[in-house]
């Protein structure tokens, strides 16, 4: 057996692992683990934000009249901040184990995707010289993601397909491969249909090229860039997907722009840095200092990326991030999960250094604890889930 299929194997098992610790208190039902109660059991890793939500477009598709039929009191219009990617997943398989489990087996499959997909980014790349022990990092940093791969989300998914569609893009780069750039847009394309910011990749990797164009056309001259840059044009499909979701939702609810019409769920703001304002509905909070660290070390991982001129992740980094400041929410960590594989690729000295290794164990036992207190606490209230399978 090679060495890459061990690592795999063995990236396999951390995902399941991780995984397990993460729910096992849940299904114990502990009633006081280090001062947390967990007497709600396993429901609670299932009740979870915003997984439900999901299940309920896996079994409607956003059909007005469907809404009514299911335990939830939101307009169906609601719904329409929710891209359908990771609900297509969810109906896909939930013959075989309902919608409940298909919703947790949908996201430890993605993440087991996205671990492998990140090993063989940084290997392939030669990003570090220790791309198991990176990836392992990446399941637990930052601690937002341990929570959000291990309940129902969405972000395992776009996190797997925003680091494909970034992977092929660079191995393009190399190789000028037609099917190269055309799984690179066809991983934009999936990613773009999983989540509304799949538009900022497409940004990024339009900005990336355009400056990349600027630069080798004073080498080589206007036509000759151009020539070379135009096969580029497979990238056009991740907007097209966007609009294709705008289409669906205007067959749905008779309404094209329906995503911007679903009420406070649009978390955006012409103005920066409004999550700094308390009054903001979302953001109803003083103790805030959390986000200045987590806008310090995103920038500056941009930066890192510029500077090495890892230049399609640095794009996207820093695209992402300047987004990020019109966000006006309190989980802004949540908002950012995308970028930070990047981020654990600028900062790969620090995170494989000897140093980092002697504190991880206080750190693991830090994100744990975090972990648990917020899924604990982040649960919709509905009493009878068993509705939703």
């Amino acid at each position: 057996m090679g060495k890459t299929i061990k690592d795999l194997i063995l990236i396999t098992f951390f995902v399941i692992a991780i995984t397990f610790f993460v729910w096992l208190p849940h299904l114990l039902g502990i009633s006081n683990f280090w001062g947390l109660n967990f007497n709600n059991g396993f429901n609670t890793i299932y009740r979870n934000f915003d997984g439900l939500e999901y299940i309920i477009i896996a079994k409607t598709f956003y059909i007005p009249q469907a809404f009514a039929l299911l335990p939830q009191s939101q307009s169906p219009i609601y719904f329409a901040s929710h891209f359908p990617g990771y609900a297509i997943f969810i109906a896909l398989i939930a013959p075989i184990f309902g919608f409940l489990k298909s919703m947790l087996v949908v996201s430890l499959l993605f993440t087991i995707a996205s671990a492998i997909a990140f090993f063989f980014l940084v290997k392939d790349f030669k990003y570090s010289s220790q791309p198991l022990f990176l990836s392992f990092i990446f399941l637990i940093l930052p601690a937002r993601w341990l929570i959000v791969h291990s309940i129902g989300a969405s972000e395992p998914i776009f996190i797997f397909f925003t680091i494909g569609a970034l992977y092929f893009f660079m191995k393009f780069e190399q190789s000028k491969r037609f099917s190269d750039i055309s799984i690179a847009a066809l991983s934009g394309l999936f990613a773009q249909i999983t989540r509304p910011p799949g538009i900022l990749l497409f940004i990024a990797l339009f900005l990336c090229v355009h400056y990349k164009f600027y630069l080798q056309s004073k080498i080589i001259g206007f036509k000759k860039a151009y020539l070379d840059h135009i096969k580029y044009f497979p990238l056009i499909f991740i907007p097209l997907g966007l609009l294709g979701i705008f289409y669906l939702y205007y067959q749905a609810y008779g309404d094209f722009f329906a995503y911007f019409h679903t009420g406070d769920n649009i978390h955006l703001s012409i103005l920066p840095f409004q999550v700094f304002n308390k009054s903001q509905f979302w953001v109803g909070d003083i103790w805030l200092e959390d986000i200045v660290y987590i806008f310090l070390l995103g920038f500056l991982g941009g930066t890192i990326l510029l500077k090495k001129r890892l230049y399609p992740m640095a794009f996207f980094v820093l695209t992402y991030l300047v987004a990020s400041t019109m966000v006006i929410h309190r989980d802004i960590s949540r908002y950012i999960l995308p970028i930070t594989p990047f981020i654990l690729i600028a900062f790969e000295k620090v995170l494989t250094s000897k140093e980092f290794k002697i504190i991880l164990p206080i750190i693991l036992l830090i994100i744990y604890l975090y972990s648990q207190n917020f899924i604990l606490q982040n649960v919709a209230p509905i009493p009878n889930i068993s509705m939703f399978n």
